[in-house]
Protein backbone atom coordinates (compact mmCIF):
# COMPACT_ATOMS: atom_id res chain seq x y z
CA UNK A 1 0.00 0.00 0.00
CA UNK A 2 1.77 3.53 -0.77
CA UNK A 3 2.09 6.19 1.81
CA UNK A 4 -0.60 8.20 0.07
CA UNK A 5 -3.04 4.95 0.12
CA UNK A 6 -2.00 4.96 4.35
CA UNK A 7 -3.13 8.61 4.73
CA UNK A 8 -6.38 8.25 3.37
CA UNK A 9 -7.09 5.29 5.65
CA UNK A 10 -5.57 6.67 8.97
CA UNK A 11 -7.73 9.69 8.48
CA UNK A 12 -11.42 7.63 7.25
CA UNK A 13 -13.80 8.77 9.64
CA UNK A 14 -14.95 6.05 12.03
CA UNK A 15 -17.88 3.80 11.32
CA UNK A 16 -18.61 4.31 14.97
CA UNK A 17 -18.32 7.92 15.06
CA UNK A 18 -20.41 7.91 12.02
CA UNK A 19 -23.23 5.78 13.77
CA UNK A 20 -22.99 8.50 16.88
CA UNK A 21 -23.43 11.22 14.40
CA UNK A 22 -26.40 9.44 12.75
CA UNK A 23 -28.16 9.08 16.35
CA UNK A 24 -27.83 12.71 16.97
CA UNK A 25 -29.03 13.49 13.81
CA UNK A 26 -31.96 11.06 14.31
CA UNK A 27 -33.04 12.29 17.55
CA UNK A 28 -32.09 15.69 16.49
CA UNK A 29 -34.90 15.19 14.35
CA UNK A 30 -37.84 13.77 16.83
CA UNK A 31 -37.13 16.52 19.70
CA UNK A 32 -37.47 19.10 16.94
CA UNK A 33 -40.79 17.76 14.90
CA UNK A 34 -41.83 16.40 18.39
CA UNK A 35 -42.26 12.90 16.37
CA UNK A 36 -40.94 11.07 20.00
CA UNK A 37 -43.67 9.64 22.38
CA UNK A 38 -41.38 10.97 25.08
CA UNK A 39 -39.82 13.58 24.29
CA UNK A 40 -37.51 13.43 27.12
CA UNK A 41 -36.09 10.34 26.14
CA UNK A 42 -35.52 11.90 22.78
CA UNK A 43 -33.85 14.99 23.70
CA UNK A 44 -31.68 12.28 26.37
CA UNK A 45 -30.07 10.59 23.17
CA UNK A 46 -29.78 13.93 21.36
CA UNK A 47 -27.76 15.51 23.59
CA UNK A 48 -25.70 12.14 24.79
CA UNK A 49 -24.93 11.63 21.32
CA UNK A 50 -24.07 15.01 20.48
CA UNK A 51 -21.99 15.11 23.81
CA UNK A 52 -20.38 11.95 22.59
CA UNK A 53 -19.54 13.79 18.98
CA UNK A 54 -18.24 16.82 20.90
CA UNK A 55 -15.93 14.70 22.57
CA UNK A 56 -14.61 13.35 20.01
CA UNK A 57 -14.22 16.47 17.88
CA UNK A 58 -11.94 17.73 21.40
CA UNK A 59 -9.76 14.65 20.99
CA UNK A 60 -9.82 15.18 17.09
CA UNK A 61 -8.57 18.89 17.47
CA UNK A 62 -5.70 18.14 19.84
CA UNK A 63 -4.77 15.48 17.23
CA UNK A 64 -5.22 17.86 14.05
CA UNK A 65 -2.90 20.20 15.80
CA UNK A 66 -0.24 17.93 16.69
CA UNK A 67 -0.07 16.40 13.57
CA UNK A 68 0.64 19.99 12.18
CA UNK A 69 2.80 20.67 14.79
CA UNK A 70 4.88 17.83 13.60
CA UNK A 71 4.06 14.45 15.54
CA UNK A 72 3.13 12.19 12.59
CA UNK A 73 2.09 9.39 15.11
CA UNK A 74 -1.31 10.23 15.46
CA UNK A 75 -2.39 9.04 12.50
CA UNK A 76 -1.52 5.23 12.83
CA UNK A 77 -2.62 5.89 16.47
CA UNK A 78 -6.53 6.28 15.17
CA UNK A 79 -6.57 10.05 16.48
CA UNK A 80 -7.56 11.08 13.01
CA UNK A 81 -10.64 9.13 12.67
CA UNK A 82 -13.11 10.14 15.14
CA UNK A 83 -12.90 7.15 16.74
CA UNK A 84 -13.59 7.19 20.50
CA UNK A 85 -12.32 3.83 21.08
CA UNK A 86 -9.11 4.91 19.79
CA UNK A 87 -8.10 6.82 22.74
CA UNK A 88 -5.52 6.10 24.88
CA UNK A 89 -7.58 6.25 27.69
CA UNK A 90 -11.64 5.59 26.23
CA UNK A 91 -12.80 5.18 29.38
CA UNK A 92 -11.80 8.97 30.97
CA UNK A 93 -12.41 10.29 27.27
CA UNK A 94 -16.32 8.82 26.80
CA UNK A 95 -17.35 6.90 29.09
CA UNK A 96 -16.84 8.76 32.36
CA UNK A 97 -17.75 12.33 30.57
CA UNK A 98 -20.98 10.68 30.03
CA UNK A 99 -21.66 8.94 33.21
CA UNK A 100 -21.45 12.79 35.05
CA UNK A 101 -23.45 14.25 32.45
CA UNK A 102 -26.18 11.73 33.42
CA UNK A 103 -25.74 11.92 37.64
CA UNK A 104 -24.59 15.35 37.86
CA UNK A 105 -25.29 17.33 33.99
CA UNK A 106 -21.54 18.71 33.76
CA UNK A 107 -19.62 18.79 31.00
CA UNK A 108 -16.42 16.74 32.32
CA UNK A 109 -13.12 17.21 30.52
CA UNK A 110 -12.29 14.16 29.36
CA UNK A 111 -9.07 12.20 28.90
CA UNK A 112 -6.61 12.56 26.10
CA UNK A 113 -4.82 10.97 22.95
CA UNK A 114 -1.04 10.41 23.63
CA UNK A 115 0.87 13.17 21.94
CA UNK A 116 4.83 12.32 21.66
CA UNK A 117 5.99 15.76 22.33
CA UNK A 118 9.51 15.28 21.60
CA UNK A 119 8.21 15.59 18.26
CA UNK A 120 7.12 19.14 18.21
CA UNK A 121 9.45 21.51 17.98
CA UNK A 122 8.29 24.81 19.81
CA UNK A 123 6.72 26.18 22.88
CA UNK A 124 3.68 28.04 21.00
CA UNK A 125 3.04 24.30 18.97
CA UNK A 126 2.98 22.70 22.96
CA UNK A 127 0.85 25.26 23.85
CA UNK A 128 -1.98 25.41 20.71
CA UNK A 129 -1.95 21.30 20.73
CA UNK A 130 -3.62 21.65 24.58
CA UNK A 131 -5.72 24.99 23.84
CA UNK A 132 -7.38 23.09 20.47
CA UNK A 133 -9.61 20.64 22.57
CA UNK A 134 -11.02 23.20 24.82
CA UNK A 135 -10.79 25.47 21.81
CA UNK A 136 -13.14 23.13 20.30
CA UNK A 137 -15.95 23.21 23.09
CA UNK A 138 -15.99 27.07 22.88
CA UNK A 139 -16.88 26.13 19.39
CA UNK A 140 -19.41 23.69 19.56
CA UNK A 141 -21.05 26.01 22.63
CA UNK A 142 -20.95 29.25 19.92
CA UNK A 143 -23.35 27.24 17.51
CA UNK A 144 -25.47 25.75 20.00
CA UNK A 145 -26.29 28.99 21.31
CA UNK A 146 -26.10 30.62 17.77
CA UNK A 147 -29.96 30.68 17.67
CA UNK A 148 -30.22 32.84 20.86
CA UNK A 149 -27.77 35.14 20.14
CA UNK A 150 -28.70 36.11 16.77
CA UNK A 151 -32.18 36.14 17.68
CA UNK A 152 -33.58 33.20 15.39
CA UNK A 153 -35.76 31.64 17.86
CA UNK A 154 -39.28 32.12 16.36
CA UNK A 155 -39.93 29.02 15.27
CA UNK A 156 -37.73 26.56 17.25
CA UNK A 157 -39.59 24.07 19.30
CA UNK A 158 -39.47 24.73 23.16
CA UNK A 159 -37.60 21.09 23.53
CA UNK A 160 -35.27 21.88 20.61
CA UNK A 161 -34.64 25.36 22.54
CA UNK A 162 -34.02 23.48 25.70
CA UNK A 163 -32.03 20.74 24.83
CA UNK A 164 -29.70 23.08 22.95
CA UNK A 165 -29.38 25.51 25.94
CA UNK A 166 -28.42 22.54 28.07
CA UNK A 167 -25.71 20.96 25.16
CA UNK A 168 -24.39 24.17 25.20
CA UNK A 169 -23.92 24.68 29.13
CA UNK A 170 -22.65 21.02 28.67
CA UNK A 171 -20.19 22.87 26.24
CA UNK A 172 -19.14 25.87 28.58
CA UNK A 173 -18.56 23.59 31.95
CA UNK A 174 -16.06 21.21 29.97
CA UNK A 175 -13.89 24.17 28.45
CA UNK A 176 -13.75 26.06 31.61
CA UNK A 177 -13.01 23.58 33.82
CA UNK A 178 -10.50 22.13 31.11
CA UNK A 179 -8.64 25.50 30.78
CA UNK A 180 -7.87 25.58 34.56
CA UNK A 181 -4.24 25.66 35.04
CA UNK A 182 -4.29 22.15 37.04
CA UNK A 183 -1.87 19.65 35.76
CA UNK A 184 -3.89 17.07 34.08
CA UNK A 185 -6.18 19.78 32.45
CA UNK A 186 -5.21 21.34 28.83
CA UNK A 187 -4.96 24.63 30.58
CA UNK A 188 -2.23 23.53 32.05
CA UNK A 189 -0.51 21.50 28.91
CA UNK A 190 -1.06 25.63 27.81
CA UNK A 191 1.26 26.99 30.16
CA UNK A 192 3.79 24.60 30.61
CA UNK A 193 6.00 24.86 27.97
CA UNK A 194 6.40 28.34 29.31
CA UNK A 195 7.57 27.11 32.96
CA UNK A 196 11.12 26.44 33.84
CA UNK A 197 12.58 22.90 34.40
CA UNK A 198 12.46 22.93 37.98
CA UNK A 199 9.20 24.56 38.27
CA UNK A 200 7.59 21.27 36.07
CA UNK A 201 10.05 19.00 38.25
CA UNK A 202 8.25 20.04 41.54
CA UNK A 203 4.69 20.24 40.15
CA UNK A 204 5.17 16.50 37.85
CA UNK A 205 4.78 14.43 41.35
CA UNK A 206 1.18 15.55 41.53
CA UNK A 207 -0.24 15.78 38.10
CA UNK A 208 -2.03 12.40 38.11
CA UNK A 209 -4.26 13.85 40.97
CA UNK A 210 -4.78 17.48 39.39
CA UNK A 211 -7.88 16.10 37.65
CA UNK A 212 -9.60 14.58 40.87
CA UNK A 213 -9.24 17.64 42.88
CA UNK A 214 -11.22 19.78 40.84
CA UNK A 215 -13.69 17.52 40.45
CA UNK A 216 -13.41 17.02 44.63
CA UNK A 217 -13.44 20.90 44.64
CA UNK A 218 -16.69 21.20 43.05
CA UNK A 219 -18.44 19.76 46.00
CA UNK A 220 -17.16 22.25 47.97
CA UNK A 221 -20.43 24.40 48.32
CA UNK A 222 -18.37 28.25 47.72
CA UNK A 223 -15.98 26.33 44.87
CA UNK A 224 -19.47 25.16 43.45
CA UNK A 225 -21.46 28.29 43.85
CA UNK A 226 -18.43 30.20 42.20
CA UNK A 227 -17.62 28.06 39.30
CA UNK A 228 -21.41 27.98 38.45
CA UNK A 229 -22.40 31.85 38.81
CA UNK A 230 -19.05 32.31 36.30
CA UNK A 231 -21.32 29.19 33.86
CA UNK A 232 -24.15 31.22 33.91
CA UNK A 233 -23.02 34.66 33.44
CA UNK A 234 -21.21 33.38 30.32
CA UNK A 235 -24.92 31.65 29.29
CA UNK A 236 -26.14 34.53 29.92
CA UNK A 237 -23.86 36.50 27.17
CA UNK A 238 -24.39 33.92 24.88
CA UNK A 239 -28.14 34.87 24.74
CA UNK A 240 -29.67 31.56 27.53
CA UNK A 241 -31.65 32.47 30.14
CA UNK A 242 -30.80 30.32 33.13
CA UNK A 243 -34.59 29.09 33.18
CA UNK A 244 -34.12 27.75 29.32
CA UNK A 245 -30.99 26.23 31.02
CA UNK A 246 -32.50 24.64 33.79
CA UNK A 247 -35.31 23.10 31.91
CA UNK A 248 -32.84 21.39 29.30
CA UNK A 249 -31.03 19.82 32.10
CA UNK A 250 -34.35 18.26 33.59
CA UNK A 251 -35.80 17.33 30.49
CA UNK A 252 -32.65 15.51 29.96
CA UNK A 253 -33.13 13.65 33.05
CA UNK A 254 -36.82 12.38 31.64
CA UNK A 255 -37.19 9.97 34.98
CA UNK A 256 -37.56 12.51 37.42
CA UNK A 257 -40.85 14.28 35.02
CA UNK A 258 -40.59 17.69 33.63
CA UNK A 259 -41.23 20.68 36.08
CA UNK A 260 -44.56 22.56 35.02
CA UNK A 261 -43.02 25.47 34.56
CA UNK A 262 -41.16 23.89 31.25
CA UNK A 263 -43.40 24.40 29.14
CA UNK A 264 -43.31 22.30 25.83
Amino acid sequence: MSSAAVRRQERRISPVFLAVLAVMAVTGWAVWTDFAALSGVAVFLFVTSAWIVSLCLHEYAHARTALHGGDITVGAKGYLTLNPFAYTHAVLSVVLPVLFVIMGGIGLPGGAVFIEQGRIKGRWKHSLVSAAGPLANVLFAVVCTAPFWLGMLDGVPAAFRYALAFLAFLQVTAALLNLLPVPGLDGYGIVEPWLSYRVKRQIEPYAPYGFFVVIALLFVPVVNGAFFDAVDALMRSLGVDDLTRYCGSELFRFWEGTPEYCPL
